[in-house]
């Protein structure tokens, strides 16, 4: 296997595993939000707020692994 393969194989790796577990992550945190709030919906407020952090934070791991992925093809 030539580098240059081996880097592209990497990066997709990389980027594809590093994706996968944050995307399941959140799917669970959108059907768990939905969840509390059919059954407390009072509470809409305090849990969409709770929601969009646990987001970002998820987000922020994709964004790692892509950055992670960039400096492998680029190095």
């Amino acid at each position: 296997m030539e580098v240059e393969s081996a880097k592209l194989l990497a990066a997709a790796l990389a980027i594809g595993i590093g994706a996968l577990g944050p995307g399941i992550g959140m799917g669970l945190l959108f059907s768990k939000a939905l969840e509390a709030i059919g059954r407390n919906p009072e509470a809409s407020p305090k849990i969409q707020t709770t929601m969009f952090l646990g987001i970002a934070f998820t987000e922020a791991i994709v964004i790692y692994a892509l950055v992670v992925a960039l400096m492998i093809l680029f190095r």
